[in-house]
């Protein structure tokens, strides 16, 4: 890889250790290698980042914005459903395009890097918002954001490991869309308006969806309400809505 000589030096670092994880994962990335590869002397790493630690944060944090900016870009459409399928399907190619930056994220997390994350969790937690305010979700937004971030999480993992292993059949099966739909069931009304798989009986699952829904919209009236009141609200709608959660 040549880089651009004009560059600032710690772009030059980033820009090499991004390179070097990308082709040789994370037991490439040395003072060595990098400080060769940007044409900088090693000592002008931990003057710039610290420590390789913080090089690797740097690394993860400048990845996952760029992943973020790119589903930013994609806009939203006037279906939230649709738009939670297209943003589970961005996360698992991302995964799949990017190997040993997503498994310095998620597979060997280490103190510092949850940063980069945050605001991939923000995203999601802005789509099922828009859900919920539709009056589609059958559980609390933050809830059901860790359970499909775990679960979204949890399946480009397993595919990442199938293509390490040369799998093609286990990259190419159906298990993300399999998982994603069966998200969309438990979690979600697509507006059909009968009764939902797992959710016991009907009138159960349009509570849940309706305090959903208002939980979501509370910041718009919580000047309204002391903190205490908040949170003693809070803590009923996610009573209510923890039927299929809990």
């Amino acid at each position: 890889m040549n880089l651009d000589p004009s560059l600032r030096p710690r772009d030059r670092i980033l820009n090499a250790a991004a390179a070097l994880l990308a082709e040789h994962g994370r037991e490439g990335v040395s003072t060595r290698s990098v400080s060769a590869l940007a044409g900088v002397q090693p000592q002008t790493i931990y003057r710039q980042y610290g420590d390789m630690r913080g090089l690797l944060i740097a690394v993860a944090q400048s990845g996952f914005a760029a992943y973020i900016e790119a589903k930013a870009g994609q806009g939203s459409s006037e279906d939230p459903v649709a738009d939670f399928r297209h943003g589970w399907d961005m996360h698992v190619d991302f995964a799949l395009r990017n190997p040993a930056l997503y498994a310095l994220m998620y597979g060997d997390p280490r103190p510092g890097l949850e940063s980069a994350t945050s605001d991939i969790e923000a995203a999601l937690g802005g789509v099922l918002r828009r859900v919920a305010l539709a009056g589609a979700l059958r559980a609390g937004v933050a809830r059901a954001t860790q359970q499909v971030l775990a679960a979204n999480v949890g399946v480009a993992l397993t595919l990442l490991a199938a293509q390490s292993r040369g799998d093609r059949v286990g990259i190419d099966s159906e298990v993300s869309v399999d998982t994603r739909e069966m998200l969309v069931g438990w979690l979600m009304n697509e507006g059909d308006g009968g009764p939902i798989v797992g959710s016991g009986d009907s009138g159960s699952a349009t509570a849940a969806a309706s305090a959903a829904a208002l939980g979501a919209s509370l910041s718009a009236v919580e000047d309204r309400f002391s903190n205490g009141e908040l949170a003693l609200l809070g803590e009923l709608l996610n009573r209510i809505g923890g039927d299929i959660s809990g």
